[in-house]
């Protein structure tokens, strides 16, 4: 009689709909990155980041559509390894960060692609303006980490282009490759 209830327990536990885990985003142990790649002139690339940045998400393996991703950026924590142009970059021909000083996206659809591949539909505000975007995006992986907390990981690139968020200098299109870390709360 015990066996029969606890293959009844059990067999109940496992329909039971699973939930959507939720994750903070890990910038504090630099577990995550946001860095971008736009031409220079038509000759070479200029390559840099952003420092500041914070961000939540929710996911679920298996009912992957219901998952959501929202990034908060600092725009003046962005860094090209060269402090004249980050200066110019954060001045009104770009950044414009005295007006706009944060760049935010929200998720509006995920999409599971097979294999741990994703297309994240969303909207981008930057610049005052708000654009869908997307985003493709792999799980890197996911599971307990060495200080009894569990994380997931993604990897992902998207890009934009400048005229759409008007810029005064348009160099074309800004690549931007995503690198998140998340600990589940």
């Amino acid at each position: 009689m015990k066996k029969l209830a606890l293959a009844a327990l059990l067999s109940a536990a496992t329909t039971l709909p699973t939930m959507a885990a939720d994750y903070v985003i890990d910038t504090k142990g630099a577990h995550a990155a946001i860095n971008f790649k736009v031409s220079h002139l038509g000759y070479s690339y200029v390559t840099g980041r952003f420092n500041k940045f914070s961000g939540n998400f929710s996911y679920d393996a298996n009912k992957v559509a219901d998952s959501k991703i929202m990034l908060k950026i600092d725009t003046s924590s962005v860094d090209s390894n060269h402090a004249e142009r980050d200066k110019h970059i954060r001045n009104d021909d770009f950044l414009d960060v005295s007006k706009f000083a944060t760049a935010e996206f929200v998720s509006t659809k995920v999409e599971d692609l097979g294999n741990d591949k994703l297309k994240i539909t969303g909207t981008l505000t930057l610049q005052g303006m708000d654009k869908e975007i997307v985003i493709d995006a792999v799980k890197v992986g996911e599971g307990k980490d060495p200080w009894g907390g569990y994380r997931a990981g993604f990897e992902g690139s998207t890009q934009i282009a400048m005229k759409d968020f008007g810029y005064k200098m348009d160099f074309g299109n800004i690549m931007f490759d995503l690198h998140i870390e998340g600990v589940r709360q």
